[in-house]
């Protein structure tokens, strides 16, 4: 199969193929480190997570970036606030990234570069700008990138520069000579802090956020590189003025794919800081189980609007539990994924259109059936491979499904009841529907021993928060 990936930039999907054959160079924008992150930051992360677990399951090596932007107005906002300094914020915060991405098994990036540290790159790259004539000293002491200047801007955004607005991150000044002139490098306050303050051949200031990733990406994956990828609300500003700085400075383009997740939203609403309308990671997992989470993302395509909702949530638990379950009448054995395998052969085809996920996990739940069917451990073990592909399936399948609540027994021995009478009559599609039913709240029906006493058939309980009970009959 050839995996094709949708392009924002051309909006089309495209037949994959990295720059340096066998390699595969991602740079991915992070979050801005002043907050604890929220379910729109783990949709992100999670998102490009399984873009880089399938393109390693493809057998391509994969060098991962994902930048962290530590310094920033708000980060030096809740900086004073707090008290405390810059870099002792950022490190509180990466490290509670680090925690909440952990929790949701989300591999760490194989480079995860600090903006601080990349102060010098960002300098040359805005010098070089500067001496293509593409930026521009202002009277307040700020270097601004000449939008009007750089053909193709507008390009990733498809809008002309006339339909174009400044952005919410791109503050008009009487300094700039055009509105949507975006600024390289700031030019420092009285009020800042002297650790948001580098010396410049432009005076005392810090860069712009944009500048921050063109330069860290150049320095880490080159001038030009595969995939760059984050959530759509970059699209713009922020990613078309990448391509205006990236390719302005060394002529050539950025990234070939520029990739987008869509948003999470709340009430037909994005989920942001600055609705004040979102939940960080950890209020969602006081809550939900992180695979849960995890699960939820992961069964939407990632380009598609995701509504949050604990409707949507704990139906994604009862979704994730009927796959736990098959996983928990047999024991899986290890194997090696045999991409011949009609099965694997469809998970497959669905990753290898753009990371189509909703028929990948389809695929999955096929396989569960199979294995409530025939309890083969061989396909047991295929349906743990393929999930480990989304990051999904690896825990103790009686671990992720042992008691959290009360059941209705009555309910459970009803149910029994109406298939016993179903196979007595010899209806067995009857039969076979009410035991699938009982299999999808994770009820788990085996054949006893005549004689065998009603208490006696009763079996510890296997299952998750509809505590649920494995019995004999």
């Amino acid at each position: 199969m050839t995996l094709r990936i949708h392009n924002t930039l051309t909006r089309a999907l495209e037949t994959f193929s990295p720059l340096v054959p066998g390699h595969v160079r991602m740079y991915v924008c992070g979050m801005t480190v002043y907050d604890l992150c929220h379910l729109g930051h783990a949709r992100s992360m999670v998102a490009f997570d399984v873009v880089q677990r399938w393109l390693k399951a493809s057998g391509f090596r994969v060098t991962y970036v994902r930048n962290v932007t530590d310094i920033d107005d708000k980060i030096i906002k809740r900086a004073l606030e707090n008290g405390e300094t810059i870099r002792a914020l950022t490190d509180r915060m990466v490290e509670a990234l680090h925690q909440d991405a952990d929790a949701l098994g989300i591999e760490r990036p194989t480079l995860e570069p600090r903006a601080m540290d990349y102060v010098p790159q960002m300098l040359a790259m805005i010098n070089t700008l500067q001496h293509k004539g593409l930026a521009y000293q202002a009277s307040n002491g700020d270097v601004n990138f000449a939008v009007r200047k750089f053909p193709g801007y507008g390009q990733l955004s498809g809008k002309s520069l006339d339909q174009l607005q400044a952005g919410e991150r791109v503050a008009v000044d009487d300094g700039k000579q055009d509105p949507l002139d975006f600024v390289l490098w700031k030019s420092a306050k009285p009020t800042e802090p002297d650790d948001a303050k580098w010396p410049s051949a432009y005076g005392v200031g810090r860069p712009g956020w944009h500048i921050e990733c063109s330069a860290m990406g150049c320095e880490l994956l080159g001038e030009s590189f595969d995939i760059h990828g984050g959530g759509a609300d970059l699209q713009f500003p922020h990613h078309e003025n990448e391509i205006a700085q990236s390719q302005g400075a060394f002529g050539k383009p950025m990234a070939q794919i520029w990739m987008h997740n869509g948003f999470i939203n709340i009430d037909n609403e994005k989920m942001s800081k600055s609705l004040g309308n979102f939940f960080t990671i950890r209020d969602v997992l006081q809550s939900f189980e992180a695979e849960t989470i995890r699960f939820f993302i992961v069964r939407s395509h990632y380009r598609s609007p995701l509504n949050y909702s604990d409707v949507h949530l704990n139906d994604a638990r009862g979704a994730l539990k009927r796959l736990y379950t098959a996983l928990s009448l047999v024991k899986p054995d290890e194997v090696v994924i045999d991409w011949s395998n009609p099965f694997a052969k469809r998970f497959q085809a669905a990753m290898d259109e753009d990371f189509g996920t909703p028929e990948a996990v389809a695929v999955l739940f096929d396989l569960a059936s199979e294995v409530n069917r025939s309890l083969s451990s061989q396909l047991a073990g295929l349906l743990k491979a393929l999930g480990g592909v989304l990051g999904l399936l690896q825990d103790d399948p009686q671990r992720f499904l042992q008691a959290g609540s009360d059941v209705d027994e009555s309910l459970i021995e009803a149910q029994i009841a109406a298939r016993a009478a179903a196979k007595a009559a010899k209806n067995f599609a009857e039969a076979d529907r009410i035991r699938q039913e009982l299999i999808a709240m994770g009820i788990v029906l085996k054949d006893a021993p005549t004689g065998t006493t009603w208490e006696d058939r009763k079996s510890t309980r296997l299952n998750s928060s509809h505590a649920n009970i494995s019995y004999a009959v």
